[in-house]
């Protein structure tokens, strides 16, 4: 129906409010159900109808207007209905449509959901004061909640049971709890849900077995699994006989929530009723288990399954498949997908995505091909979710050549990337830096038809940023205006970023009063990088100013927009202010971050007020935060240049405790700290220390300079034997490559402990193929002694696995001896830089095993100069 339409209908003058007492339920006399039949029979054959019906109802008493609403009621054409509607109330001397005629209209126009046309008629029955009835509103409010248009479905609920005293029918009301459950406007549904049960009564079912299961599905989604079996108890026997559908909800709820021991009490229970799990009751028990890998009990299920003869589905598979990966291996994952074919059910290609994603993840790159690959050879089609982990793999091994010759590759047989595709691959490029590349992708994105969304725009821009391209970023935004992609409060804060970094503040504040004219809402990220512009630039006055207009447009500020202002006052050596803007961050409810707690320590370092940074690191602890490599850095860095060297090395092993790993500012920070200080006051401070703590960072550096080894020597050994200790071989190892190019050859301490750290990871066997040198002779024997020192600290003084594999090596050298093995003197001058006072001027040297015509040579140097050469070294 058109507005022009009903406008036609013109209401009577005075008209008196008609009620809904004509129902159009009621059924007509039998000379009226005559009348009614001729009605339809002429309507559904004869294309001219209203010449025909002007002729019947010409010879009845009856206006036409008396039996609409019959006729309404049994039309199943809606357009041919609406034209009836507006034949019979336009004709001359026709009364306007009453209370039955509108309800027959809603209900004709609800059956269809012609929503357009119920709004203009629900318009029309408001003007003209009519009361359409009970049942015609029900069959509405049942339109707009099954099409989703909850507001209004909710509006026209309120009003019946204002009118009518009691709520719509119980169809009606199950639509409207289920689109309310939908939206997760479960406090909504319940309210309506006790008026279903408050208010109801008389003639009308207002509840039934399927709006109890409906409110208690509702409240399972909410977690409130408690609160949803406990309805069904109350509501227990009050037109509500519980089934398996009320189990299997509750069933699914408290697997869902992670309480699967709930959800096995009541799977007990459902069978000691004498219900029969359903597929859908050992689905939910199976999700639920496979969560925490309880694969026992998962095998028992199946076993019941396979008794009652219940198909297992592929989804159910595919769920136990993703456990196996994530709570065993993708080995394991593997072997049940084979189980799975032996059983006779088809993996589908959400199976091999699930063994693609977790191959992904482990870095398996080839293995996630060869997935795709036996997907492919099964007859299945690989999607995005098949790709999306291979691109971001790719990227995250820096292979992103091999992600381009795959994107080009399924380009070329026929594979269309859509948007997420396509920028998965652009936010690779990008953070693999081929800004370039990830720009020529997004052209071909354009040329096939795919319009890049604000987020894509956002990465690119955000890419060129950082490679300080700024103009090609505006160029950019430019293109996205022209292409009518509308730029979100991202893109301009990603806008104002790149500007700060790149030192232009000016440009970034009219960028960011662009945003705010625009009518974009900065948003708390827009209004958090101006602040940080600010602040780098120390102008902490503005800071404020931006920091005050924040929160007048209702943001509230978050966790980095406090730390920011905090390290800006830091960074400008104001602690007073820092510490005050602190508390204010606490009093707002905002929680402290370890960015901000690392400021302030810096703040107090910087002051020189140390005990006042060891404070405050506790206090971050006791919030349970981590501190990261650079709280611990900053706090080493200020003991080591105090020279209080025992804190430096106590911070540094609680450190690595932590599973922080160091990076080179810790490392160079001992160095410096421990190799500047004169070796008989670092002693007494270590000796002090050691009798109140007992550390093996200090006890090996004491030990090694007692023995006459050179400071920076032993400090290198000291930080590598720490590291091995806490499981960072991998760390210590690329410090050795590190001390070795800066001229410092690593030894037979280093050797031990390395060797130390190998053994303590399960690795003894293939330690070989781990340390890059061998040593010789007497170093072996070196290397037992130091191996031993260890001992004492890790195994209590139990020789441990790598003194053991030292040991077994110096018997096998000192058989060699014993069986006359070859020793070779050679005399040759060598200059040896920063080495003085040689004790004397022979050389021992030896034949270098592995490279024949090569000798190695070793010095000693005498007490003026203490200490010995660290290394070897190799002369033609």
């Amino acid at each position: 129906m058109s507005k022009t339409l009903l406008s036609r209908i013109k209401p009577l003058h005075n008209r008196k409010p008609t009620s809904s007492s004509s129902s159009s339920s009621s059924p007509p006399p039998p000379h009226v159900k005559r009348l009614v039949n001729d009605t339809i029979q002429i309507l559904r054959t004869q294309h001219h109808w209203e010449q025909s019906l002007e002729i019947q109802f010409s010879e009845t008493e009856m206006l036409v207007s008396d039996v609409a609403h019959f006729v309404l009621d049994r039309v199943h054409d809606v357009e041919l209905g609406l034209k009836f509607f507006d034949w019979a109330f336009n004709r001359p001397y026709c009364c306007s449509p009453d209370g039955s005629a509108y309800s027959s209209l809603l209900k004709l126009l609800a059956r269809f959901r012609v929503l357009s046309e119920i709004d203009l008629v629900m318009d029309k029955v408001k003007l003209e004061e009519v009361k359409p009835t009970h049942d015609a509103l029900s069959f509405v409010i049942r339109a707009y909640a099954d099409s989703g248009m909850v507001g209004k479905a909710l509006d026209l609920y309120d009003i019946v049971v204002k009118v009518y005293g009691v709520v719509p029918s119980v169809f009606a009301c199950n639509s409207l709890l289920n689109v309310l459950v939908k939206n997760r406007r479960v406090d909504v549904a319940r309210r309506v849900y006790d008026e279903m049960a408050e208010r109801g009564g008389g003639e009308h079912l207002c509840m039934d077995n399927y709006s109890t299961c409906i409110m208690v599905k509702g409240l399972c989604k909410e977690g409130k699994v408690e609160e949803g079996r406990k309805l069904i108890v109350d509501r227990w026997g009050k037109s509500c006989v519980p089934n398996v559908v009320f189990y299997n909800t509750l069933i699914d709820g408290y697997c869902k929530k992670g309480d699967v021991e709930s959800g096995n009490v009541i799977f007990k229970e459902l069978k000691s009723k004498g219900f029969l799990p359903t597929l859908e009751t050992y689905g939910a028990m199976i999700n639920g288990y496979c969560k925490e890998g309880k694969f026992k009990a998962i095998d028992r299920l199946f076993m019941e399954m396979k008794e009652r003869g219940l198909h297992i589905s592929v989804q159910v598979r595919n769920n136990i498949v993703d456990a196996r990966c994530k709570h065993g291996s993708l080995v394991e994952g593997v072997e049940t997908v084979k189980q799975m074919i032996e059983s006779g059910c088809e993996p589908d290609i959400t199976t091999y995505n699930i063994l693609i994603h977790n191959s992904c993840k482990g870095g398996k790159v080839k293995e996630a091909e060869q997935f795709i690959n036996h997907a492919m050879e099964r007859g299945l089609v690989p999607n995005k979710f098949s790709y999306t982990p291979l691109f971001h793999a790719y990227f995250r091994q820096r292979e992103h050549r091999r992600a381009l010759d795959l994107f080009t590759k399924l380009t070329e047989r026929g594979y269309k990337p859509d948007l997420v595709s396509y920028g998965a691959l652009i936010h690779g490029l990008v953070v693999s830096g081929e800004v370039d590349v990830a720009m020529t992708v997004r052209n071909r994105m354009m040329e096939t038809g795919v319009v890049p969304d604000a987020h894509i725009y956002n990465v690119l821009m955000s890419g060129l940023c950082k490679k300080g391209r700024l103009p090609t970023a505006k160029l950019l935004l430019g293109q996205m205006l022209d292409q009518n992609v509308p730029p979100d409060a991202y893109v301009y804060a990603t806008l104002v970023d790149g500007l700060i970094r790149n030192g232009d503040l000016e440009e970034a504040k009219k960028i960011f009063g662009l945003t705010i004219e625009k009518g974009l809402n900065p948003g708390v990220v827009g209004y958090n990088a101006m602040i940080k512009g600010f602040c780098k630039f120390g102008m902490m006055t503005d800071a404020l100013s931006c920091f005050e207009k924040m929160r007048k447009v209702h943001h509230h500020p978050d966790g980095f927009t406090y730390s920011t202002i905090i390290d800006g006052y830091v960074k400008q050596h104001n602690l007073d202010a820092a510490l005050s803007f602190f508390e204010l961050m606490v009093k707002q409810g905002c929680k402290p971050n370890v960015v901000t707690y690392t400021s302030l320590i810096y703040g107090f370092c910087h002051k020189g007020d140390s005990c006042g940074a060891v404070k405050t690191f506790k206090e971050m602890k006791s919030c349970g935060l981590e501190p990261n490599v650079v709280t611990y850095s900053i706090l080493i860095g200020t003991f080591c240049k105090e020279g209080n060297l025992a804190n430096a090395a106590s911070f540094f092993e609680l450190m690595l405790k932590n599973k922080c790993i160091p990076n080179d500012v810790t490392f160079n920070y001992l160095v410096n700290g421990f190799t500047n200080n004169e070796p008989g006051a670092i002693l007494k401070e270590v000796n002090e220390s050691q009798q109140n703590e007992k550390s093996i960072f200090l006890g090996v550096f004491r030990r090694m300079i007692s023995d006459g080894w050179f400071q920076k020597v032993a400090v290198y050994n000291s930080i590598i034997i720490c590291l091995c200790h806490h499981g960072m071989v991998k760390t210590a190892l690329q410090l050795c490559e590190k001390s070795v190019n800066n001229g410092i050859l690593l030894d037979s301490v280093s050797f031990a402990g390395q060797l130390h750290g190998i053994c303590l990871e399960g690795r003894s066997k293939e330690w070989k193929s781990v340390i890059p040198f061998n040593l010789k002779d007497r170093e072996f024997q070196t290397a037992v002694k130091f191996s031993r020192i260890i001992d004492d600290y890790l195994h209590q003084g139990r020789e441990s696995e790598a003194t053991l594999i030292l040991q077994s090596m110096v018997n096998d050298l000192m058989s060699r001896d014993q069986e006359g093995a070859p020793f070779v003197e050679h005399q040759k001058t060598v200059t040896v830089k920063n080495a003085v006072n040689i004790k004397k001027d022979s050389l021992r040297v030896e034949p270098d095993e592995e490279s024949p015509g090569r000798f190695l040579v070793a010095f000693t140097f005498d007490a003026a100069a203490p200490g010995r050469w660290s290394s070897l070294m190799t002369l033609d």
